[in-house]
């Protein structure tokens, strides 16, 4: 890889991968993310390791499990001492910059982040954290609100919350792009661009739902179960989210998957402009992208919807890695069937920072170097991938692991589950009550056990949902939204408003830079 590439991150949130092109879906249409897949690296079997959006984040800047952080659920801030690849990259010389949603909690909303370019769509105080202490079994604590509605209201718009809050995503990002570009002093950046989208409400752009035809939209491969066929989990994700006091039709379903398609065609637009930016201000051939999402969607598989579970609707991800072009030539076209991990991304992006140096980390982390996997010698990767779940719809903590083709999910409360993903990969039969399967069973809970204790791990995610609901109590009283982050402008040097910048402005702003030109006949 060449020295000190500059890295463009782009998140959307909420992407099931069996849903993209890339990844051999023939409906939805997304041809600039394909042409990223074709000239780079597609991770087929990648993992969230956690499937809600703020742990997920944390864990993926971190390179630690969220847990390890003190961080369960929504309600929790990542500890402001708790290194980040962005703090990382700043030490080896890296600009850092983040436009749009990060999922911030409590007072440090930069985390390593030099600048960030807009606030964040969602609350950044303790209030959407769960109550295990509140519900009751059949039906958990759940957020006011959540209920199968966004499945029956979905359709068209021709504005919506998250419509707006992408257009700022998008528009800051390409301005900070040729502002980076045009920099008299330049220096590697990494970028991070965060859309909202397709995350639900199932609300698409009129431009984008018109670019889809309901008779071309696919029905779930697995149709809903009755209630005895769920587990467990499955089953209070049901009850929590509302499912069985509505009635969902096939119409229904083919409505909200018309309007996530028209979402995922409005992210790849996003994704055209930049690339394109990339290209016009010459910066394209020194980057390196990454595309990927903080977690799944169900989107109707098994009669379920949204995240919450580790099943593999919710817990995988995509990730595609395009290296710089003139570093294409062993990675394009490449496909990585090992199971990987966002927490891999961390020490992936360090090493490709540290131009070849070696890299000390000052604390241990979690995740592995997908370097070896962007080269064809690849057959010694075998790290098992594991993710969790602490938030709504459970009473203790819920555990996965992924090694080799099985997946192993445990909770104190269930009975456990296990699948072949290769001869099984809809997850239908559990394996774990299987004499057969008694020694792959037993090694991969050894396994889990390696990395948690579950019983504390409950007992701290209790004493961690106390502690932020009294916080959020009574900041609710006092001095409510006290961690909003506000992004500010200086106006003095965007424009020709102080006779400092003017030759700045009037000159180097001009991309490419054109040298000024001298009279032929001096005074």
């Amino acid at each position: 890889m060449m020295n000190q590439p500059n890295i463009l991150l782009v998140m959307a949130d909420q992407v099931n991968p069996a849903f993209l092109p890339a990844y051999g879906h023939s409906v939805v249409k997304m041809p600039n993310l394909a042409r990223i897949a074709a000239d780079g690296v597609v991770f087929d079997t990648a993992y969230c390791t956690n499937p809600i959006c703020a742990p997920s984040r944390f864990s993926m800047l971190t390179g630690r499990l969220a847990s390890s952080l003190g961080v369960y659920d929504h309600g929790c801030e990542m500890p402001a001492s708790v290194p980040t690849v962005m703090h990382y990259l700043r030490q080896r010389g890296y600009h850092t910059a983040l436009s749009g949603k990060m999922h911030f909690l409590g007072p440090d909303q930069l985390h390593g982040y030099e600048e960030r370019l807009t606030t964040d769509i969602y609350p950044s105080d303790f209030g959407w954290g769960p109550d295990w202490r509140a519900g009751t079994p059949e039906i958990p604590w759940a957020p006011t609100g959540i209920s199968p509605r966004t499945v029956l209201e979905a359709g068209p718009c021709a504005r919506s919350l998250q419509l707006d809050y992408d257009e700022d995503v998008a528009h800051r990002a390409i301005q900070k792009i040729y502002d980076l570009a045009r920099c008299p002093q330049p220096q590697p950046f990494f970028l991070t661009v965060s859309f909202s989208q397709p995350h639900s409400p199932f609300v698409a752009s009129r431009e984008h739902w018109d670019r889809y035809q309901n008779d071309d939209i696919d029905l779930p491969r697995v149709p809903p179960l009755a209630l005895e066929q769920m587990d467990a989990h499955s089953r209070r994700l049901h009850h929590m989210f509302r499912i069985d006091e509505y009635t969902v039709t096939a119409a229904n379903v083919r409505n909200a998957r018309r309007a996530y398609y028209g979402m995922l065609s409005y992210i790849d637009d996003k994704i055209g402009e930049l690339m394109s930016v990339l290209g016009g201000t010459g910066l394209l051939e020194d980057t390196l992208v990454v595309f990927t999402s903080d977690h799944g969607e169900m989107l109707g598989e098994r009669g379920l919807w949204y995240k919450q579970s580790l099943l593999e609707g919710s817990v995988r991800v995509p990730l595609i890695i395009r290296p710089p072009g003139r570093e294409q030539a062993q990675a394009r076209g490449r496909r990585v069937a090992q199971p990987v991990s966002l927490l891999d991304l961390l020490p992936t992006l360090v090493e490709l920072g540290s131009g070849g140096a070696p890299v000390d980390y000052v604390e241990p982390i979690a995740g592995h170097s997908l370097l070896p996997l962007l080269s064809p010698d690849s057959s010694a990767w075998a790290h098992p991938v594991f993710a969790e779940y602490s938030a709504e719809g459970t009473y203790a903590p819920c555990l996965m692991v992924r090694k080799g083709k099985y997946k192993y999910i445990y909770c104190e409360t269930d009975p456990a589950l296990l699948f072949d993903l290769e001869t099984d990969p809809d997850e239908l039969d559990n394996l774990a009550g299987q004499r057969a399967h008694a020694g792959t069973l037993s090694d991969m809970h050894d396994e889990l056990l390696r990395v948690w204790a579950p019983e504390q791990y409950r007992r701290d995610a209790l004493a961690s949902q106390k502690r932020q609901w009294f916080i959020q109590r009574v900041l609710a009283k006092t001095t409510p939204d006290p961690w909003v982050f506000q992004p500010t402008t200086n106006a003095r040097e965007q424009y020709v408003r102080s006779g400092a910048n003017t030759t700045f402005v009037k000159g180097q702003a001009r991309l490419p830079y054109v040298k000024p030109v001298e009279p032929d006949k001096p005074r």
